[in-house]
């Protein structure tokens, strides 16, 4: 009889995998973002005159001691018919986060202009993206992950046609997910979990592409990603 294939650790926390977690709800209720939204010349204006709105997620509960790390990553939206992002999954050995599925990013160097420039330095050293490829055109609020990471998501939109070289020791793949599924939160599913006295709460957004494995995005990725949602969701008033 064939063992089942070995799941990648996706948790530092000993004995805890986040998906094998119960899911609690499914926001069936909300409504997708609207395609149109979801389009390159819409998202520049989205960003250009954004509405007023309040993002859903700030911080996780922090679970170590010291000093708030300042970071950033990119949020790649690929301009093909169907916009998707890129993202990657880390390799299992990273000290922090290891395995998960992450935007391309990392804590900021002193050399860096600013935290843009750490986005575009860490999606070029992690997976190759030519920074002459990607168009910044806005940010989202600060995301303070139960790490001690204050990270800041850098949206761009990137041209297709790029060829990626993964870091073989930060990323163990780059792939991309529609951003209209990202969008819809049909497929965001919550969960809690209760450890070392602290209750933990997240969204999961599990992504099976055609022929591929699931993609089980969860915790910060997540989190910034309901914050997207919230962004392009609301209404613009001015």
């Amino acid at each position: 009889m064939a063992r089942p294939p070995r799941l990648t650790p996706l948790s530092q926390l000993p004995d805890f995998d986040p998906r094998k977690v119960p899911v609690l709800a499914v926001d069936t209720h909300l409504p997708a973002v609207d395609r149109a939204v979801l389009q390159p010349e819409a998202l520049e204006r989205r960003f250009r005159t954004p509405p007023e709105w309040q993002p859903e997620i700030r911080q996780e509960p922090l679970w170590v001691e010291r000093p708030p790390v300042p970071a950033s990553v990119l949020i790649p939206v690929v301009v093909h018919e169907r916009p998707t992002i890129l993202l990657t999954q880390r390799t299992t050995h990273l000290s922090s986060h290891s395995g998960q599925i992450a935007f391309p990013g990392g804590k900021q160097d002193a050399a860096d202009a600013d935290l843009v420039a750490t986005a575009l330095r860490e999606a070029q050293e992690e997976v190759g993206l030519d920074p002459a490829r990607v168009q910044v055109i806005g940010r989202l609020p600060e995301y303070r992950t139960g790490s001690g990471f204050i990270i800041t998501p850098v949206v761009s939109l990137v041209r297709p046609g790029f060829e990626l070289v993964p870091n073989p020791f930060e990323v163990e793949e780059a792939f991309e997910v529609p951003l209209d599924f990202l969008m819809d939160p049909a497929n965001h599913r919550r969960h809690a979990f209760m450890a070392s006295g602290m209750q933990r709460e997240w969204l999961s957004m599990p992504y099976r592409g055609e022929g591929a494995s699931e993609r089980f995005i969860w915790g910060a990725t997540a989190g910034i990603l309901r914050n997207l949602y919230r962004f392009l969701q609301a209404t613009t008033t001015r």
